[in-house]
């Protein structure tokens, strides 16, 4: 005998496998609706990058620093309102964190061609990738399918994103808490291939006459870092090679001439072991670094009917 309940219980569960489907992020997301999206987002970032290529970090970092604060969802990307305390103020990345008129400009881009369709989080997430393969560094497929928030997370900006001062244990469980492994969080550091850091950020590592900094690396960054002064006096990550992806970060570590605190303690305890393969082995680094991003990338994302498409990814529709 069929229950009467039999018909409409059916209904329901293809209903609600069809949602749980819907929520899934996939590479093929935007096929049907927007099947350039992820082109035009690449030449965007492209051109920016052509014009500055010092944006290359500066993208990668901004798309770290929105999935680590409630996940990939663009808070980050919010001004302040009467109702938002935006993350851009919070101290890792008030005048720091750059790139918010990049990811503008690609989403104007997109609404161009697809009003209303392509996710600010998304933008910013194919950003990060297109900006790692425009300075030579891998790709990786993205999935795709993130929607944005209707809010940010200033108190969890600051306490959330890793401190360059910080020691290993710290940084290992910043990492834990959001599903990364030791591996991915080593991996993850080595985008610091790219780009500059502030004198105030690495003066107390290069005064220190520590043992785990080269003394003639510690002299030559003086010279742009004063004791006093020069706060904001900017230093290349990578002295090497600043502007492209390689492994020369880990060759860094290696020799004790780490800029900031929180990069060289990653060639001490259970991770220098990992800094060492690194530096002879640019290849295994940057198949740890795809995947470690993928991983970062998909952080407590926004889907199905929560959240929004923001119209523009500074403000609430």
């Amino acid at each position: 005998m069929i229950s009467r309940f039999a018909i409409p219980l059916i209904s329901l569960m293809v209903v609600l496998s069809t949602i749980c489907c819907q929520a899934q992020l996939s590479t093929t997301f935007y096929d049907a609706r927007c099947p350039n999206a992820p082109t035009i987002i690449r030449n965007s970032i492209r051109r920016a990058i052509s014009a500055e290529r010092r944006m290359a970090a500066s993208l990668i970092r901004l798309h770290f620093h929105d999935c680590f604060v409630q996940g990939c969802d663009a808070s980050i990307l919010l001004d302040e309102t009467a109702t938002i305390q935006s993350e851009k103020t919070a101290a890792p990345n008030d005048n720091s964190v750059r790139g918010y008129e990049v990811i503008e400009a690609a989403k104007r881009e997109v609404e161009r061609a697809c009003p209303g369709v392509v996710s600010c989080a998304d933008v910013l997430t194919l950003a990060a990738r297109d900006a790692s393969v425009a300075v030579g560094g891998p790709s990786w497929s993205v999935r795709l399918g993130r929607r944005d928030s209707t809010t940010a997370n200033r108190g969890a900006a600051n306490t959330d994103l890793p401190s360059p001062f910080a020691g290993l244990d710290v940084l290992i469980d910043a990492f834990d808490k959001k599903g990364l492994t030791a591996r991915d969080m080593v991996a993850l550091s080595g985008a610091h291939t790219l780009g500059q850091s502030q004198c105030f950020l690495f003066r107390g590592r290069i005064y220190s006459n520590g043992t785990d900094i080269d003394a003639g690396f510690a002299s030559t960054r003086r010279r742009g870092c004063p004791q006093t002064g020069g706060d904001r006096n900017l230093a290349a990550l990578d002295l090497v090679t600043p502007n492209s992806f390689d492994n020369n970060y880990f060759r860094n570590l290696v020799q004790r001439k780490g800029l900031l605190q929180s990069d060289q303690v990653l060639f001490s305890g259970e991770t220098a072991t990992i800094v060492s393969q690194y530096s002879g082995n640019p290849r295994t680094f940057a198949a740890d670094f795809a995947a470690a991003m993928i991983k970062m990338s998909e952080i407590q994302p926004t889907l199905g009917q929560d959240g929004i498409i923001r119209n523009t990814c500074s403000a609430i529709n």
